[in-house]
């Protein structure tokens, strides 16, 4: 008789539906969430389902929490539920039903969470109130609601009670501590204040970035705490601090600090921007110029990218650094068609020293004394090439060459052809290597295009004058022969 009992418990619980938010299939994701969480606290407007078995018969309870906080359990029992998590009285109703329908498979479960408004005031762009539910946190809010001047270091929370509570969520992101980051209740006021003092701070230092200081905190506790230090390439003997209000420096001003002393102690005010200097910053610099191939910006200088034209890059070096040294440890840069290697120079001062980079990059052999200097400028020259246009145009001669370009680019630049003496066009073009090309063929670096000769009245022109002459050495001849008879004769 007991196994019947309980297998028709098991039969009734089964049958029984999952309920969600809206009564629908669709398991309320907020359901789950609180389900597994054992932060989630009872709230006014929670809607729990108690299901069991009495005997053969299949009991559902549904309840809804008020604000009074107390439950009732079918008919056995109300219960308070003020303070309590939902696992907490999930067990607590269990227990009591068990203890009265032992074997009824009871079942406690959450519905439907509740939703409710808390008010967000202060240095707000406006006062609001705001849905949130069990387990949303105080950031939620805050970061919804803040103005420019908002803290975060000191957010008021008064609750329903009267109770109020200071938390700096500052130390909840950086830290980790959630004790600063509670969860909202019912019935919360938050209240933001203004900021007291807002700088940032980059450069040479582990974790720049944009910081509130609490009233106390200076350069040091700024730089030690907030930006974790300086890290290994930090040049603790220059710090920057540019200044835009207050103090009695002028708006804009720049302060440098070289004191360690006056760096643990100085006073910061508000939007001041600190840079520490960097030791490789202080590096000497040189400049290449010319054709060469410029590293992209976000790549090391392993890393180029092809610049058309001339440009110069300032590039820092180790002081002692020989020459050869130096452009083969940037070898990428010297690798463009147009470089003009073996007559590359440094310009120093006003002495112009050669430097055969082809040499310095393949002679193994190749030796030299010259130690890079600040300031110098080592200019690489470009190559320039030159396409001849001979042949029946208006200016025959060399001309630049520009890559991507067909004849009539080069025989545009000639003039265009001399019509008198070329007729349809015709042209012979043969390249560097002596390959003769077509029309539609780009033209390539010391190609020669000739504008071939083949008009008729061009030639007509050229003899006729001989023709003419010729003519009228016959017409005189036959003229003196009929005069004088010869022809009777």
């Amino acid at each position: 008789m007991t196994k019947k009992i309980i297998l028709a418990a098991v039969l009734l619980i089964a049958a029984l539906p999952v309920f969600a938010a809206d009564d629908s299939n669709e398991v309320d994701p907020r359901v789950q969430i609180a389900m597994s969480n054992s932060d989630y606290m009872v709230t006014p407007g929670d809607i729990y389902v108690l299901t069991y078995a009495a005997g053969s018969s299949a009991m559902q309870y549904k309840t809804v929490v008020d604000t009074s906080y107390k439950i009732r359990v079918a008919n056995l029992a109300v219960l308070d539920a003020t303070g309590k998590s939902y696992i907490s009285l999930k067990r607590q109703v269990e227990d009591l039903v068990a203890k009265n329908y032992p074997m009824s498979g009871v079942q406690f479960a959450l519905a439907t969470p509740a939703v409710f408004n808390v008010i967000v005031k202060g240095e707000v762009p406006q006062t609001v109130e705001q849905s949130v539910w069990a387990l949303s946190r105080l950031s939620t809010v805050v970061e919804a609601n803040m103005t420019a001047y908002s803290s975060i270091r000191d957010v008021v929370v008064t609750s329903a009670n009267g109770t109020t509570k200071h938390y700096d969520l500052f130390l909840a992101k950086r830290d980790g501590d959630i004790t600063q980051n509670p969860y909202l209740r019912p019935g919360d006021v938050i209240t933001l204040r203004k900021f007291h003092k807002r700088v940032s701070i980059g450069g040479a230092v582990r974790r720049g970035g944009t910081y509130e200081l609490l009233e106390g905190e200076n350069l040091k506790d700024l730089i030690d705490t907030y930006a974790d230090g300086f890290n290994e390439t930090a040049d603790k003997s220059k710090i920057t601090i540019s200044r835009v209000i207050n103090g009695s420096d002028k708006s804009g001003s720049v302060l440098y600090l070289e004191d360690p002393v006056k760096i643990a102690n100085f006073e910061l005010n508000s939007f001041d921007t600190i840079f520490v200097d960097s030791l490789t910053s202080s590096k000497p610099v040189m400049y290449m110029e010319g054709a060469i191939l410029k590293p992209n910006n976000n790549q090391d200088e392993e890393g180029a990218v092809k610049v058309e034209g001339t440009t110069r890059v300032a590039v820092q070096f180790e002081y002692d650094t020989n020459y050869i040294y130096f452009v083969k440890a940037r070898s990428s840069w010297f690798g463009s068609a147009i470089a003009d290697l073996q007559n590359a120079f440094i310009i120093r001062g006003e002495e112009l020293i050669p430097f055969d980079i082809s040499k310095a990059l393949y002679d193994t052999n190749f030796t030299s004394d010259l130690i890079v200097q600040p300031d110098d400028i080592l200019r690489v020259p470009m190559k320039q090439f030159f396409v001849s246009v001979a042949g029946s145009v208006a200016t025959p001669g060399r001309y630049p060459y520009i890559p991507n370009k067909t004849y009539d680019y080069y025989v545009g630049l000639a003039g265009g052809f001399d019509k008198s003496m070329n007729s349809g066009k015709a042209v012979e073009i043969v390249d560097a290597e002596g390959n003769k090309l077509s029309k539609n063929s780009e033209i390539t670096p010391e190609t020669t295009i000739t504008a071939e000769t083949n008009s008729f009245l061009f030639y007509f022109n050229q003899y006729a004058p001989v023709i003419t002459t010729i003519l009228s050495i016959i017409s005189t001849s036959l003229s003196i022969m009929a005069v004088t008879g010869i022809w009777s004769k």
